[in-house]
């Protein structure tokens, strides 16, 4: 059996893996404080000084939480209890297990990146919700809404295309469906561009039609499938068929 290769992390120096921990997410962090900070006066009118108290509570956790990464300390468990703290914590644990480091704690540049970069959205949300009376506030609502509305004109076209392929999809043949599934699967592929994680939180909205787009992208495409996952499904599809005569 094949061995599992070992997870991304960032100690990789030059990696994905480090540029997210040492670069990404930091930006990241630093454009939370800085929507709470902006927002100080709304949290001013609707709860006083109870609503400036909590958004500098909010910051200092934040920063304390930027710190930590920076300084790669080790990763600590959840503390305010909510729905998915047991189970976070609990993984925290098994991570712990895996490490050979001398403490066994798990560190931010060693750890899985994938598992650490989830782990600092969930310090977000722990660090708003131990933060009330502002613990409603969603600290990317604006860029979600401003990459939305930037992306309207892309959205438009490609929702006009998916309602014209819903009428004539019974009269495409096989060649044609084929062709459709892929630019599908494009799509799907070329929307991780829209990721505001990917981005640090800077606009990355889609101003052009993406469908007019796909030849161009189709070099940047690093491992392609799409043929053997059609062949897979066409061979379902044939098998599927044959059971039921």
């Amino acid at each position: 059996m094949a061995v599992v290769p070992a997870s991304l992390s960032g100690q990789d120096v030059g990696s994905f893996a480090y540029l997210t921990i040492k670069d990404r997410i930091p930006q990241i962090l630093t454009k939370v404080i800085d929507t709470l900070h902006r927002h100080k006066s709304e949290f001013f009118e609707k709860h006083g000084e109870e609503g400036v108290e909590a958004e500098k509570k909010a910051i200092s956790l934040l920063s304390k939480l930027r710190n930590e990464l920076q300084t790669d300390k080790p990763i600590i468990p959840l503390v305010e209890k909510f729905v998915d703290t047991d189970i976070w914590n609990q993984y925290l644990e098994y991570q712990q297990s895996l490490l050979n480091e001398s403490d066994g704690k798990s560190r931010w540049f060693y750890s899985p990146w994938l598992f650490v970069e989830c782990y600092m959205y969930r310090r977000i949300h722990e660090a708003i919700i131990q933060s009330p009376p502002i613990d409603y506030f969603d600290v990317f609502k604006e860029s979600k809404e401003q990459n939305f509305c930037e992306s309207q004109e892309s959205v438009i076209a490609l929702c006009t295309h998916l309602q014209q392929l819903i009428k004539t999809i019974e009269d495409l043949d096989e060649n044609q469906l084929k062709d459709e599934f892929f630019k599908l699967l494009q799509i799907s592929l070329w929307g991780n561009k829209c990721d505001l994680s990917l981005s640090g939180g800077e606009s990355s909205s889609q101003k052009t039609d993406v469908l007019n787009s796909l030849e161009d992208l189709k070099p940047f495409i690093l491992l392609n499938d799409m043929e053997h996952l059609w062949s897979l499904l066409s061979n379902c599809k044939k098998t599927r068929k044959s059971f039921c005569y």
